[in-house]
């Protein structure tokens, strides 16, 4: 079928428009990097093309009656921004609303088009210009006249929309209704999928705002001990008293250093909240400062890291508890990976600790069962 006279207007039009419509793709690229970029939201694809004179002669072939110039043509420069829940589209639309102007005539919600009963392409497009906020040449004014479209779907509905096209959509063949029943199933599990993603999502976010929020208020007995939670006590500096007045042995430099590689040490001396690591802190904290005065007595260190407060805390416990020198190289290997050194580190400490009046003596019994579970000790022959 070949285009006729008003068909070869508009696809001059288009050829004469090339220009611009690049400088629109890749202004409103940028625009909308940026914005993610400054709201803190990543999304899984960003993307932006032209459509194709070959495309655009199909488009024209179709329905060219409907359009009086290329400007009445929406869809000539396309963008997408692919996301990964469902509640983001929302998120970025509204960003969308403030970023550009917004054709609200032409702009269509696929997600509220389907009735009760039906599953499909959903969608949120919508149809905009670049206000002259975001760019202003007088010498190119189609910069804020030629429209463009801007789609907002999730990366569950994106999959959808490709294999729906894929197999047959906008297709002059009829597809069979047993084969349209079991895209519509299919488009059902999809769609309750990204429900069910957002649900969770959210459900692990209100969590994690209550568990910070008891956290924040001291009611440690009721946190679970969890890398969340480690992570939101660990912001609160409970171990920054004790650094502190470790540091004034050699009027030393605290260097901050993460105490999150403890999460793993703590959970094997088992601890089973946040409240059971403070109750050992309080309990140990004057044990660790007597063990920093032997281990920096005489030594000149002026550096010392935040997390040797944590360490000695935990190294008090091991003692007091009758895990000895095996209990030690557990602790070093679990932080450090196992190594000779862990061994040799776990002895000086060891000693040091002999001179200390909290020391106790290894328990037998504890020592057995540790190392019934604990492989690792057993095979390098600690004891």
């Amino acid at each position: 079928m070949k285009l006729d006279m008003h068909g070869e207007m508009i696809l001059d039009q288009y050829r004469d428009n090339l220009p611009v419509y690049n400088r629109i793709k890749d202004i409103a690229l940028d625009s909308i990097q940026k914005c993610l970029a400054d709201n803190g939201i990543i999304v899984t694809g960003l993307e932006g093309r032209i459509k194709t004179e070959k495309s655009l002669t199909g488009k024209l072939e179709l329905k060219g009656y409907k359009y009086r110039t290329v400007e009445d043509i929406t869809d000539i420069v396309g963008l997408r921004i692919i996301t990964f829940f469902s509640d983001e589209v929302d998120i970025i639309s509204a960003l969308a609303e403030k970023l550009f102007d917004i054709d609200w005539e032409n702009s269509v919600d696929k997600r509220k088009m389907l009735e009760i009963d039906r599953f499909g392409y959903m969608s949120l497009h919508y149809i905009c210009r670049l206000p002259k906020s975001i760019c202003d040449d007088p010498s190119t004014p189609q910069l804020n006249t030629l429209r463009f479209e801007l789609q907002m779907r999730t990366a569950l509905q994106h999959v959808w929309a490709n294999m729906q096209h894929d197999t047959g959509y906008k297709s002059d063949v009829e597809i069979p209704i047993h084969y349209q029943r079991s895209l519509n199933r299919l488009a059902g599990i999809l769609e309750l999928a990204d429900e069910q993603f957002s649900r969770i999502r959210k459900e692990i976010n209100d969590y994690r705002r209550n568990v910070q929020s008891l956290v924040a208020s001291g009611n440690f007995n009721e946190v679970p001990l969890n890398g969340d939670t480690f992570r939101s006590y660990s912001e609160l500096q409970p171990f920054k008293r004790l650094v502190d007045k470790i540091a004034t042995i050699n009027q030393a430099e605290i260097y901050d250093d993460s105490i999150m590689p403890y999460y793993k040490v703590l959970l094997q001396m088992g601890m089973k909240t946040i409240g059971d690591i403070e109750r050992m802190r309080i309990e140990n904290s004057d044990s660790a400062y007597q063990l920093a005065l032997i281990q920096l007595a005489g030594t000149g260190l002026d550096i010392i890291a935040y997390s040797v407060a944590l360490q000695n805390i935990c190294i008090v416990h091991i003692l007091k508890q009758g895990f000895g020198e095996a209990g030690l190289v557990r602790m070093f290997d679990s932080l450090y990976g196992e190594s000779d050194y862990n061994i040799q580190r776990a002895a000086r400490i060891y000693q040091q600790a002999q001179k200390t009046n909290f020391f106790v003596k290894p328990n037998a019994d504890k020592l057995a069962c540790m190392l019934r579970r604990e492989k690792g000790p057993l095979k390098r022959n600690i004891l």
